[in-house]
């Protein structure tokens, strides 16, 4: 492999699963099958010659059972105003290539699809505070993701916590909430109050930079 590349930026990920995911942990999901979405604004970034800087992508994926089972399926939805080169730079990256076998989330996700969508190049508005853990992501006609703090149920105010992976191949911390999204491209699925991540995505073609 002799392709460079390097992402960073804020991150809010929504999945139907319960918060805290039993998934980070190696354990099944919440409901016994997965519909989650990543959500990504690009503040550094660059695919050898090609700058990434600016753009912003959403990924959509699916799974009728636990991830590792396979037979997943998926869709990225590209901010429209990335060019020919930035485009074909992030359909290799999404799709897992160009990237050293098992780093990466994309590489691994990807081996679990059976059908990968021709992505869709529409506008993105994009917005996510990590530290805050807030996020409002829409693609109109296709997308509506938000993102909040979690409310603790006793006292009704916020609820922090978060989880470290200093070897995930995602991120080595993550803030935790809530989030509730709706999705009607090739994918659709709806998702309410369910766990949510907040993290500074910071990877490059050999994983996550620590």
């Amino acid at each position: 492999m002799t392709d460079r590349w390097l992402l960073r930026g804020p991150q809010f990920g929504n999945c139907n699963c319960a918060y805290g995911c039993p998934c980070q942990f190696g354990s099944p999901t919440t409901n016994g099958f997965c519909q989650a979405l990543s959500a990504v604004k690009i503040t550094e970034g660059f695919f050898n010659e090609t700058r990434l800087d600016g753009i912003a992508f959403v990924v959509t994926l699916q799974w009728p059972g636990e991830i590792a089972q396979g037979n997943g399926r998926s869709q990225a939805i590209i901010d429209e105003r990335a060019d020919p080169a930035q485009r074909d730079a992030l359909g290799k990256i999404l799709r897992g290539e160009s990237t050293t076998p098992g780093a990466t989330h994309f590489y691994v996700f990807a081996s679990t699809m059976r059908e990968m969508l021709d992505p869709i190049y529409a506008p993105i508005e994009f917005s996510c505070d990590v530290a805050r853990r807030t996020a409002r992501v829409q693609v109109p006609g296709l997308l509506d993701i938000k993102g909040s703090p979690i409310i603790d149920a006793f006292s009704g105010n916020e609820f922090r916590a978060g989880i470290s992976l200093p070897n995930g191949f995602e991120y080595t911390y993550a803030e935790m909430g809530s989030g509730t999204s709706s999705v009607s491209a090739g994918l659709a699925f709806e998702l309410k109050d369910s766990y949510g991540q907040f993290y500074e995505l910071h990877m490059n073609q050999d994983g996550v930079i620590r």
